[in-house]
C-alpha cells in the first residue's frame, strides 16, 4: 500500500522541503542555518502547520539549490487548467505581493510561469537568484514599477520586460488591482 499523494499546498509544500533537504542529505538545523530562518519555523513548515512566505521558500530553495517551483509543485497531469483564483499562492510577508504557480518545469526545461497579484504599498524586494536566472515580466493589469533594484521601468497593461533575477530586483504597484504573469528562466 502506498501513501496518498499529498493534497493540501502547505502538504505540498511540507513533502517538497522534506523531500529536498533529504536529497541534499541535509538535517533540518543546518538547512535552517544555510536559509537563515529558525530552526523552529522550518519544522513547522515539514509538519505543514507552518505559513511560508515567499521570502521564506526562495531562501529555502536558494540554500537547497534548487527552484521556488519544486518547493510549491503542483500536481501534473496531462491537461492542466488554473483558474482564475486557483493554484498554490503564496504572500509576501513584506508586500502586497502574491505569486501563484501556474506551471512548474518540465523534466530538461528550465522556466516557471506565476501569476501575480500586487497592490500599491510595500514594494517587493526581491534578493538575487540562483546565478543565470532571467525573469520575464508581462503586466496584465494597472501600472507598476518592476525590474533590477538599481534600473527599474515603469510598466503599463500590456508590456514586457526583461531582467537578470540573479540581481537584486523590485516590483512596485502604481495602482490598486495590478497583475502581470511572471516567467522564470533557470539556466
Amino acid at each position: 500500500m502506498t501513501d496518498a499523494p499529498p493534497r493540501l499546498p502547505l502538504e505540498r509544500i511540507a513533502a517538497s522541503i522534506t523531500r529536498e533537504r533529504n536529497r541534499a542529505g541535509l538535517s533540518l538545523s543546518e538547512l535552517a542555518k544555510r536559509a537563515g530562518i529558525a530552526k523552529s519555523t522550518l519544522s513547522q513548515l515539514e509538519a505543514a502547520t507552518g505559513n511560508p512566505s515567499v521570502e521564506t521558500l526562495w531562501a529555502i530553495g536558494v540554500a537547497l539549490g534548487v527552484t521556488f517551483s519544486r518547493l510549491v509543485d503542483p500536481p501534473r497531469t496531462s491537461v492542466q487548467v488554473v483558474r482564475a483564483g486557483e493554484g498554490t499562492a503564496i504572500a509576501s510577508e513584506r508586500a502586497h505581493y502574491v505569486a501563484t504557480l501556474l506551471s512548474t518545469c518540465p523534466p530538461h526545461a528550465r522556466r516557471d510561469i506565476y501569476r501575480l497579484d500586487f497592490e500599491p504599498g510595500t514594494p517587493r524586494e526581491s534578493d538575487a537568484h540562483m546565478p543565470g536566472s532571467v525573469e520575464h515580466l508581462v503586466l496584465g493589469t494597472g501600472r507598476a514599477l518592476a525590474g533590477p533594484q538599481e534600473e527599474p521601468v515603469e510598466l503599463g497593461p500590456g508590456d514586457y520586460l526583461t531582467y537578470p533575477g540573479d540581481v537584486p530586483h523590485i516590483f512596485r504597484a502604481l495602482e490598486p488591482g495590478t497583475t502581470g504573469v511572471l516567467v522564470m528562466e533557470h539556466i
